[in-house]
């Protein structure tokens, strides 16, 4: 008799199939075993299970049954497997189905060509690709297990499982029939209407919709890509929470944030990041000049109307560009109007050059640069010039204006000259007129040998350079600031005390002034200089603390910050006049 593969080994039962009816019988000659063969309608049973096919080949010794046309297996009311050929082995209670064979239960259909079904475990396994298809999913892979008894699946191979909430692709899957839990170990990707999930182990609650995934898992979306150590995601909710190494990316407004935990909701778009929390904005597409944003708590909301987002960071904020750095206990960054807002003793450092404090402050920025910077309650601004002088501005509220020029830093003139001519801006025609001839031609020799030094045109290197234009001061104001003559020559330290205040720079050096109200003004000469006279109350040049690209990164800690120094209160001698080319008065 022919038979596909060996017979599995006998058991211990004694137990034969029954013949519960055929149409038919024939009584087969084989020397040393009981054969019979059955035609039309042949119902067999064994141990509570019913056979039916249209042509049957008993052997009552071995207790094998080989079965042929329209066969059918039934056990019980949940069992029911149908095939064109089986081979029942009796004594191990194993059906081989082959052909076109589906197998049924309570919650599942099983397609396949080949099934080997062991009741006395309840497994049933298909070597070749299958089909299985229950309420919500329809399931293929090239090879799988079936426990009939825990409902739980065994997909290996070229895994497929589709459902109307996403399709599922692995390379090994377990499932569960009952509970609609698929649980995977190896590269797993999910996709959906919404986006791509992909992972190398976990759980995907097909009802739900409800992920959880280990070992680096990423979900991405037309808008953002979150990925991390550990990832739960609620697909109906757009609730996502990753752990370990976490990175979201917003694809449309180029921001990456970066921590050890973020909380991510989809459809109120607010984003919560803990632990090691940065983000990073690209300031700039030309430069790639990036802002980056630390603290112990990152929030980020998004204006799905406007669609702008709103950075906010609280406790332990630390902020670095190349042309701006600061730190504060926390902040606000609103891309709709390009305005930070610094709260809780924010410190504010720009080019270098610029130092600026206030119990809060709030800045502007034009094409991602510092624009105008609001300052409010114990303002204080300090700028270093080039002369490494510190110019002081204090006062109750604080105003400064910033401007951004584009500048070819190899025609850039040696610093001395540039201070030269910084202060000799605002001289007169006349007095222009009166420079010696030698000194001309002498000027005249050195703009030709730069010219001739000149780059390329086709190799001009152009940079921005931002520098402070105008401070206003309105409420308890104070200035120091360092008068040079038409010489660059230092002249004396002006001390001005007056309730409002209009400062102009010019190359980081104090120019026009206007005072408003009753100024009053002390002009300190160079040999009386001492270090009171030189620094105004509350005076901390704390370049020290400004933080760097690693400090923002967790790379390096930050310095503490340094303790304020108390000095005595000493007399400011006798009040001088200002001189009035460098003091403008204003009545209002």
């Amino acid at each position: 008799m022919a038979q596909f593969g060996a017979s599995p080994a006998a058991g211990s039962t004694d137990d034969k199939v029954e013949l519960f009816g055929a149409d038919s019988l024939v009584v087969l000659n084989v020397p040393g075993e009981s054969v019979r063969k059955l035609y039309n309608n042949v119902r067999l049973r064994h141990k509570g299970v019913l056979m039916y096919c249209n042509l049957a080949i008993q052997n009552v010794t071995t207790n094998v049954i080989e079965a042929y046309g329209n066969v059918r297996l039934v056990q019980g009311d949940t069992i029911n497997i149908r095939g064109d050929t089986m081979f029942y082995y009796g004594n191990s209670r194993q059906a081989n189905m082959r052909g076109h064979v589906i197998m049924r239960d309570r919650k599942m259909t099983l397609t396949t060509r080949q099934l080997d079904y062991d009741m006395l475990s309840g497994i049933a396994h298909y070597p070749t690709p299958g089909r299985i298809v229950d309420k919500d999913n329809v399931l293929t892979s090239r090879e799988g297990y079936y426990d009939t008894r825990s409902k739980l699946f065994t997909f290996r191979q070229n895994v497929v499982l589709v459902n109307p909430k996403g399709t599922l692709t692995a390379d090994s899957l377990l499932y569960n029939s009952l509970t609609r839990i698929a649980t995977f170990q190896g590269p797993t990707r999910i996709k959906n209407k919404d986006g791509v999930l992909t992972a190398v182990a976990g759980q995907y609650n097909t009802t739900t919709g409800i992920s959880n995934f280990e070992r680096r898992a990423t979900v991405e979306t037309p808008k953002y890509r979150l990925t991390g150590d550990t990832l739960y995601y609620d697909n109906p909710s757009e609730l996502g929470i990753a752990r370990g190494n976490v990175i979201m990316v917003a694809k449309d407004r180029k921001v990456v944030i970066t921590g050890d935990h973020v909380r991510y909701n989809g459809k109120v778009g607010i984003s919560r990041v803990t632990g090691h929390a940065v983000a990073k904005s690209i300031a700039n597409e030309a430069t790639k000049d990036t802002l980056y944003l630390r603290a112990d708590t990152l929030f980020s909301f998004d204006n799905k109307v406007t669609n702008t987002r709103k950075l906010v960071g609280q406790k332990n904020v630390f902020v670095y560009k190349s042309d701006l750095q600061s730190k504060c206990d926390s902040l606000i960054y609103d891309a709709a109007d390009s305005t930070i807002y610094f709260y809780k003793k924010p410190i504010v450092w720009s080019q270098n050059k610029y130092q600026m404090e206030a119990d809060s402050m709030r800045i502007l920025l034009k094409n991602n640069k510092i624009h105008t910077m609001f300052l409010k309650t114990k303002s204080f601004v300090i700028s270093l010039d080039t002369l490494k002088n510190f110019n002081q501005i204090k006062g109750r509220t604080v105003t400064a204006y910033f401007t951004t020029k584009i500048v070819n830093p190899d025609t850039l003139l040696p610093n001395t000259q540039s201070e030269r001519d910084g202060q000799q801006a605002m001289m007169t025609a006349t007095t222009r007129q009166n420079v010696p001839s030698a000194a001309t031609n002498s000027t005249k020799k050195d703009v030709s040998k730069r010219k001739s030094q000149m780059v390329p045109p086709d190799t001009v290197r152009l940079q921005e350079k931002t520098t402070l234009e105008r401070v206003l001061v309105d409420g308890n104001g104070q200035s120091i600031y360092y008068a040079l003559s038409e010489k660059n020559k230092l002249i004396g330290l002006n001390h001005v005390e007056c309730s409002r205040m209009n400062i102009e720079f010019n190359d980081n050096k104090v120019g026009r002034i206007r005072f408003y109200g009753h100024p009053d003004s002390q002009l300190i000469p160079p040999k009386e200089f001492t270090g009171e006279t030189q620094e105004l109350d509350g005076f901390r040049w704390r370049e020290s603390e400004k933080p760097t690209k690693g400090q923002v990164l967790w790379q390096e800690t930050p310095p503490a910050e340094e303790p304020k120094a108390k000095k005595t209160v000493k007399n400011k001698g006798p009040i001088k006049p200002l001189a009035q080319k460098l003091v403008q008065k204003v009545n209002k």
